[in-house]
């Protein structure tokens, strides 16, 4: 009799055990998932950003954006906008911007998500066609993207070469 008790004792913490198991497996499953459709959908706004920039389009550049977010250029160098705070201060950052070229365009190079997927990661070529036939400004950047849960951007850190930037627009002599 003894032994059949430690027996189905056993056989139920197997199946205890089983069932947990089974348990994490899904609620591991169902995280990775969300995870997944978190980034795709995170990616996709860093894509329609690039859209918005190509389209010179402020208010649909803005509306990507949190009402707290900040825009950061770790990499002005006193010659450019070191960033700006809020969706008005970055719909206002850009206004002015379109209207000084001919046309721009961002090709993305590489696109991922990290391990947070509310961060993503781009790498990209700024190719912004000058006023007046003077030519081209190409440059290469990285740039990060935080997201909230709503999946608005709440920081843009945009890093290029200021050596690059300063010498396509004739500012190399006023680098600091």
């Amino acid at each position: 009799m003894k032994a059949n008790i430690i027996l189905v004792c056993s056989c139920l913490f197997l199946i205890s055990g089983t069932s947990a198991q089974t348990n994490n497996a899904i609620n591991t499953q169902t995280e990775y998932t969300m995870n997944q459709e978190i980034a795709q959908r995170n990616k996709e706004t860093v894509r329609q950003f690039f859209k918005a920039l190509e389209a010179e389009d402020a208010d649909r550049v803005a509306a990507l954006f949190a009402e707290d977010a900040k825009h950061i250029n770790p990499y002005a160098s006193g010659l450019f906008p070191e960033g700006a705070n809020g969706r008005e201060g970055i719909r206002s950052y850009w206004a002015p911007v379109f209207p000084n070229f001919d046309g721009m365009q961002f090709p993305i190079e590489e696109l991922y998500a990290m391990e947070d997927p509310n961060m993503v990661y781009v790498n990209y070529t700024g190719k912004i066609k000058l006023k007046e036939g003077a030519g081209t400004y190409e440059n290469n950047y990285y740039s990060t993207f935080r997201f909230n849960d709503e999946g608005l951007i709440t920081e843009y850190v945009e890093i290029f070469n200021p050596i690059v930037a300063a010498r396509g627009f004739g500012l190399i002599d006023n680098i600091k």
